[in-house]
């Protein structure tokens, strides 16, 4: 067990995990606080109507959560194919 545990292979096992996950990370982090800017800074920007009902903040609001799921969808479709592929590779050394 140790010697799988300080292998090479289980160690860049690891940081491709945190790599992807710090990067997808990023990327909302920048879409949240993006967000969260433009309200703050320039909220009649965001005041402004788009259709009846709706204004540009509203839009922002759903865009911001509609991007939380699509890089959850995508992290799920990474770990699916290639993460869990190769933890299982792992077991087999075991």
């Amino acid at each position: 067990m140790q010697e799988l545990l300080n292998s090479d292979r289980f160690k860049n096992l690891i940081r491709k995990r945190w790599t992807f996950s710090f990067i997808m990370l990023m990327v909302l982090f920048f879409i949240y606080y993006g967000f969260v800017f433009t309200i703050a800074l320039n909220k009649e920007f965001v005041a402004q109507k788009v259709g009846t009902y709706a204004t540009v903040g509203i839009i922002m609001s759903i865009a911001v959560i509609l991007a939380a799921w699509f890089l959850t969808i995508i992290y799920v479709i990474w770990a699916n194919k290639v993460y869990d592929k190769e933890v299982e590779e792992l077991k087999k050394m075991l």
